[in-house]
């Protein structure tokens, strides 16, 4: 049996325990977070025990992986004390908040065998696949895309410090996205504005923001993000080549081509597949199935904090 644990037990933390209940071969054997009662309501409801201390689980829980579901902005130490101890890692998008952390974390995660997902889950949409598939051998001149919702409930998701902005934090599964689909960035440049979420607690991210990018294909992309729209999130691109247009929102992937208009919905449960695909890299010991590792998860992010330099700076920026 494969013994997992978590540290942070907030909103994401029940969806994934949610399915590594349907791995018949998984205990759910820890649950950590700073609010002894979260942490305490977790073991209540999931099983194992319940931890206040990061360091304390690592040492008594005798674990083969940790979900790590805390904000961002406390994911450093975490990273370097399981590549220490050999326990394998998922890990929510964003990886890293800095450069520098995101470099000393994979220097930690270089010198041991340990595993590293990141959760990119769109990655595993099967209409995804198929993307890529029909893409091949076509050459790609624009890309577009976009994250426009409304300000987020939570706390440190307004606070730059500790989410990194909409770009760094939500933004990013678009951009990963695209990497991934359609290559490699070159360079960013990207302007943001502010003041019209006055109302807003604990808030100093930008509203909104549009990012232009030049990829290493030499195809041009852009991308918008929103905190200010007064409807759910929305995401999604649409891709031009000289062939075929693709646009994909919500999983669902259109494709127009050769007069006729194709729409494929996906068939498949992409966090069930991201949950057996790392259960099954830790058990055998090799990434072979995991789709975002830590290397390219971090490209992903690099990505998103050069969008941040050049709002800053409002220069150019190479990731």
């Amino acid at each position: 049996m494969t013994r997992v644990g978590f540290i942070g037990c907030g909103g994401a933390h029940a969806q994934h325990c949610d399915y590594l209940n349907h791995c018949e071969d998984v205990v759910l054997a820890a649950h950590c977070d700073i609010a002894e009662e979260r942490a305490e309501r977790a073991a209540n409801r999931f099983g194992g025990e319940a931890y206040v201390d990061d360091e304390a689980l690592f040492e008594k829980a005798k674990l083969d992986a940790v979900y790590v579901t805390t904000p961002p902005d406390v994911r450093n130490n975490v990273i370097e004390m399981a590549a220490a101890r050999g326990v394998h890692l998922f890990l929510e998008a964003p990886v890293n908040l800095t450069r520098a952390g995101a470099k000393r974390a994979g220097a930690a995660l270089r010198k041991s065998d340990v595993i590293v997902s990141a959760g990119y889950a769109w990655r595993y949409y099967d209409t995804i696949a198929r993307a890529r598939k029909k893409l091949t051998g076509k050459a790609v001149s624009l890309v577009t895309g976009y994250w426009h919702g409304m300000i987020p409930r939570a706390p440190w998701r307004r606070q730059i410090d500790r989410s990194g902005g909409q770009v760094v934090e939500r933004t990013t599964h678009v951009i990963d996205l695209i990497r991934y689909v359609c290559g490699e960035v070159a360079e960013v440049y990207a302007v943001g504005s502010t003041g019209c979420a006055t109302k807003a607690n604990q808030y100093d991210i930008h509203d909104s923001s549009a990012i232009t990018m030049r990829l290493k294909s030499g195809a041009t992309a852009a991308v918008t993000s929103s905190y200010v729209a007064n409807h759910g999130a929305k995401a999604g691109f649409e891709i031009i080549t000289p062939e075929a247009v693709f646009s994909f929102d919500s999983g669902r992937l259109t494709v127009d081509e050769a007069g006729r208009s194709t729409s494929y919905t996906p068939q498949n449960d992409i966090r069930a597949d991201q949950t057996r695909a790392f259960i099954d890299a830790v058990q055998k010991g090799k990434k072979n199935g995991v789709r975002s590792t830590y290397n390219d998860a971090m490209k992903t992010f690099l990505v998103t904090e050069a969008v941040n330099e050049s709002m800053r700076s409002g220069l150019p920026i190479k990731p």
